[in-house]
């Protein structure tokens, strides 16, 4: 802003006055197109990931929420349970990258302006979206079921002994 003493020199010279607002009008009518623009990008950010044998492959915007979702031929092979499971994990694995690609979007539209406002909005997308541990690899899929011709039979169940009469001792062998 101006001191004292050119406050003093603006009321005397009032042309000056008004260039100055006017540089100072155009200066903040530029930052709002430099922050139109980076948010413009970043709406159309887009971040995909997959899964590590290609089952489910999920989209997530800049806000975090999923704009697609794929399967692969492999996601009909797993349980139910185990497809929910890589779902999410394909989804947070996704949204992970959106902090840095924010920070990438707003260092080439604004440069080193304004620093702590940037500072604090990614801190919180890192909040938001942490980035993803290295976890230990999913335990393999269990075998599908054998097919009957493949499968061993069924146990069967004990003979009932038959009563019989007792022999003749001297007609036994034993």
């Amino acid at each position: 802003m101006t001191g004292a003493n050119e406050l003093g020199e603006l009321m005397l010279d009032p042309d000056e006055a008004q260039r100055k607002m006017e540089r100072w009008a155009a200066g903040l009518e530029e930052k709002a197109q430099r922050y139109a623009a980076a948010q413009e990008r970043t709406e159309q950010l887009r971040l995909t990931a997959s899964n590590s044998d290609g089952a489910v492959k999920i989209t997530v915007g800049a806000d975090g929420g999923v704009t697609d979702i794929e399967f692969g031929n492999k996601a009909r092979t797993y349980p139910l349970e185990e497809l929910s499971r890589q779902i999410l994990q394909t989804m947070h694995q996704a949204q992970a990258g959106i902090a840095g690609q924010v920070a990438e979007v707003m260092q080439e539209s604004l440069g080193d302006e304004d620093q702590e406002t940037r500072a604090l909005m990614i801190g919180t997308l890192r909040s938001r979206f942490p980035e993803i541990e290295e976890e230990e690899p999913p335990a393999p899929l269990p075998a599908p079921p054998a097919s009957a011709a493949d499968a061993p039979p069924p146990p069967q169940a004990p003979r009932e002994k038959r009563h019989e009469a007792p022999e003749d001792e001297e007609n036994s062998p034993w």
